[in-house]
């Protein structure tokens, strides 16, 4: 079939060239059109910038001329009403540093899209340095929501009272080959801190809640719901979504001092806790830990004379430096030992990824609002996962007598882990 006739008129090469160009602009002035308004913004300018020839747009700058900044040209490009609701006194903190804007950048960017465009609960970014303006800017350019920044002094970032300086440097040397970060200065300060000063920072010591982010991360799946006043009406405590197991080299002291903090302060224990997904029936530590790089928590937990005098205790015990105790195990001994198994919950639903592992939720229900696939998911294949959905709390007295009996144990275990520790 041929073009249409029309007596006396003779298409020429010319016309069919124009009409090809009249119909290519105006299916893009549709697209452009149609995107704006799913998008809430106006796309034509930087579209018509790498069109000129079809839709007239502007010129590319020449040398010397001002261009935009990043946040003009990253601003979020949607408004979106708050969800309704009341509101938990809480904030998402991160501990970042300059060089990883990124990171961060991208990690705020999926939060945004899938929970905080539609709650907006504040950013609380905290440094070892000052932010630079760079920092902030790319940092306002991708969320609309508040940010407030914070920098850490000597104290929080620094070495436990009970080392020194010329003792790390020895034990970082020796280990430095021996596990990830065993000969890292900072990644130490960063585990002292997260596990026992973050909390008292004064950007972060009046929140009563806290849902920790980090550079790099992704978040698979549409929140629409709260957690934070899930958790609150729900007595939860402490939420987690992926459970792995710790490297045994890097804590290898670590419940030894743990069971001698016990055994001198039971009575800041509660009668029945679920110390026994931490620890196995002869008494032994089994490496299990909730990944703190997430982790949504009623800061109530930390600041409790029991979080406390258990931090202090590990302060003093040279761990932090001497060997590399993470944050991590920290957090998830010290939820064990002093929360229920109803305070403690898997966000199943949250799909997540920290460089290293993921989860992705196999539920039909749960999968249906995220863009990940749940055969790649690391906690269904996680021991440490299937333990916690298996056990139920443990009574005081049935743990005090299990750590008891492993006395012997763990004085040998300590004996031979102070070798490789500075007098």
């Amino acid at each position: 079939m041929g073009p249409p006739h029309i007596a006396g008129f003779k298409p020429t090469a010319r016309i069919y060239k124009m009409a090809i160009l009249v119909a290519a602009a105006v299916a893009v002035s549709l697209t452009m059109w149609m995107a704006s308004s799913l998008l809430g913004t106006e796309l034509a300018p930087s579209l018509g910038a790498k069109l000129p020839g079809v839709l007239g747009g502007a010129k590319q700058p020449v040398a010397g001329s001002t261009t935009t900044s990043i946040q003009d040209t990253a601003r979020v490009p949607y408004e979106d009403p708050a969800a309704p609701g009341e509101r938990v006194n809480g904030a998402m903190v991160a501990l970042v540093r300059n060089s990883e804007l990124d990171g961060l950048r991208k990690s705020i960017r999926m939060f945004e899209d899938r929970f905080n465009r539609r709650f907006k609960y504040p950013y609380v970014l905290l440094n070892d340095q000052n932010f630079t303006q760079e920092f902030r800017d790319g940092i306002a350019a991708i969320t609309k929501n508040e940010v407030r920044y914070g920098v850490l002094d000597n104290t929080q970032w620094g070495y436990s009272p009970s080392v020194t300086a010329e003792g790390t440097a020895e034990m970082l040397e020796l280990n430095k080959n021996r596990y990830m970060y065993g000969g890292s200065l900072s990644y130490r300060f960063m585990c002292r801190f997260q596990s026992g000063m973050f909390y008292r920072h004064p950007l972060v010591r009046d929140l009563d809640w806290y849902w920790r982010i980090e550079p790099d991360v992704e978040y698979y799946c549409d929140i629409d719901y709260d957690p934070f006043v899930y958790m609150r009406d729900n007595g939860i405590k402490y939420g987690f979504t992926i459970a792995p197991r710790e490297g045994r080299y890097t804590v290898e002291s670590l419940w030894y001092h743990t069971r001698e903090w016990i055994k001198k302060n039971s009575d800041l224990l509660p009668a029945r806790s679920l110390v026994n997904w931490v620890m196995g029936t002869d008494g032994h530590y089994n490496l299990c830990h909730f990944w703190s790089n997430f982790e949504i928590v009623d800061l109530s937990l930390y600041r409790s004379a029991a979080y406390e005098s258990y931090f202090r205790y590990l302060d003093d015990a040279k761990g932090f430096f001497y060997e590399r105790w993470g944050d991590a195990p920290v957090h998830s001994i010290a939820a064990s030992l002093l929360l229920a198994k109803g305070e403690i919950h898997w966000f199943e639903d949250i799909g997540y990824k920290h460089p290293g592992m993921m989860h992705c939720p196999r539920d039909a229900a749960m999968h249906s609002k995220c863009i990940c696939d749940p055969a790649k998911s690391y906690t269904y294949r996680s021991a440490c996962q299937t333990r916690f959905s298996k056990v139920n709390n443990m009574n005081k007295e049935r743990m005090l007598q299990l750590i008891n009996n492993s006395e012997a144990d763990y004085r040998s275990f300590n004996e031979t882990a102070s070798e490789f520790a500075p007098a």
